[in-house]
């Protein structure tokens, strides 16, 4: 992206990977809209920091304390080198007033927001924590999953990530994905890029695996 780009020179902000935009709790007045880079949203859950997702270009973050006035609900840091695009409170409100089409992707995006987080507490709830792995490796699928070659999707999550944020301990994921492997369902590795993550090769197993836990649960061993 060039610097001469005329909405970067007047709102945009250049930030080295580890810096903390906000803090969870702190008064907001801005948001913010990702050019280049990756920040991650983390939520403190008891005594832990948990991920809750990691956003890159094109998508916003920041807007909830501007909208309804509340303190921050989560944190984001800046996870690569990033540019941002800074809003403030008054902008916006004149940007949705003028522009019906920034105001629908607004509406759109906080509706997808909130299916997610209906999914999140949907597997939060499990209390088998093997039917939490799954569930959470469905959801997952849907919300950040990218299509690969063959039909796989690829999780740009690592395993310690993941469980952190699906509430199940390292070795209850592991055990789960090494069954999964097995069954040529899901494993554990890097894509082309080099990243860690998750491989689902076959979603609609994973389902059907996920559903047969259930069945289990409500009758009894079969």
């Amino acid at each position: 992206m060039s610097e001469s780009d005329p909405i970067f020179e007047r709102f945009g902000k250049e930030c080295a990977a580890g810096e903390v935009l906000f803090r969870e709790g702190e008064e907001g007045d801005c948001m913010y809209v990702i050019r280049e880079g990756v920040v991650r949203i983390t939520k403190r859950m008891g005594s832990e920091e948990r991920p809750l997702a990691e956003l890159g270009p094109g998508e916003f973050f920041g807007e909830m304390s501007i909208l309804n006035g509340k303190p921050r609900s989560a944190t984001a840091q800046v996870i690569s080198p990033a540019k941002l695009i800074v809003i403030h409170a008054r902008t916006l409100e004149q940007m949705v007033r003028t522009n019906a089409e920034i105001a629908i992707r607004l509406i759109k995006k906080l509706a997808l927001r909130l299916d997610r987080a209906n999914d999140l507490i949907e597997v939060l709830m499990h209390r088998d924590p093997k039917a939490r792995v799954i569930l959470g490796l469905v959801n997952h699928t849907h919300a950040i999953g990218e299509n690969k070659e063959g039909g796989q999707v690829f999780l740009p999550l690592g395993l310690d990530q993941f469980c952190q944020g699906i509430g199940v301990s390292c070795d209850e994921g592991r055990e789960v994905l090494a069954r999964l492997r097995r069954l040529q369902i899901a494993h554990e590795g890097q894509d082309e890029d080099g990243r860690p993550g998750i491989w689902i090769q076959d979603l609609e197993r994973l389902r059907q695996f996920f559903d047969f836990l259930e069945m289990r649960a409500r009758f009894g061993e079969i």
